[in-house]
């Protein structure tokens, strides 16, 4: 499933989407970011979180490494991977631990775990398209299938990003 996003308000939209689609996450989701940097990978975490209901400010874990947002139904998890030096740290961060009932693990740049992080249940992609970015969506579980079956359903979509294929 591939979107142009306009601009910034676009991108967090579609964390709004995504959101709104999300299905019962009763054994937890795993979501990857990818894309280059500034490509609007915490943007688009800042519209899901805040959709889901997180009111105080959404920060990127760029120096923290993981934020950790709770909500009454759901732990929502935001890891940003991009400064580990090595596969070791991904282990230290128990990020596994993290995977459960009610849970919601979103990683940026999981290229740098290895083979050392949970299952991406959606994997989505970033793109720089000239002035604006193009995303990709690619489910990769039971799971992601119907979260983004969820997403293709909504009809309101096409008010947050354009040329949805």
């Amino acid at each position: 499933m591939d979107f142009d996003l306009a601009d910034s308000g676009s991108t967090e939209a579609l964390g709004q989407a995504l959101a709104h689609a999300l299905p019962g996450v009763a054994g937890g989701a795993v979501v990857y970011l990818q894309g280059e940097l500034g490509a609007g990978k915490t943007t688009c975490v800042r519209g899901l979180l805040r959709t889901l209901g997180v009111m105080g400010l959404v920060r990127s874990p760029t120096y923290t490494l993981v934020e950790t947002y709770v909500l009454p139904n759901l732990t929502c998890v935001h890891v940003d991977l991009y400064r580990l030096q090595s596969l070791t740290e991904v282990d230290e961060l128990g990020l596994r631990d993290w995977v459960g009932p009610a849970s919601l693990l979103l990683v940026e740049w999981p290229e740098r775990g290895g083979g050392h992080l949970p299952p991406a249940d959606l994997d989505l992609t970033l793109l720089y398209a000239g002035d604006a970015r193009r995303a990709r969506l690619l489910a990769t579980t039971p799971l992601g299938v119907r979260w983004q079956e969820n997403l293709g359903r909504d009809s309101s979509l096409s008010v947050y990003v354009s040329n949805l294929t």
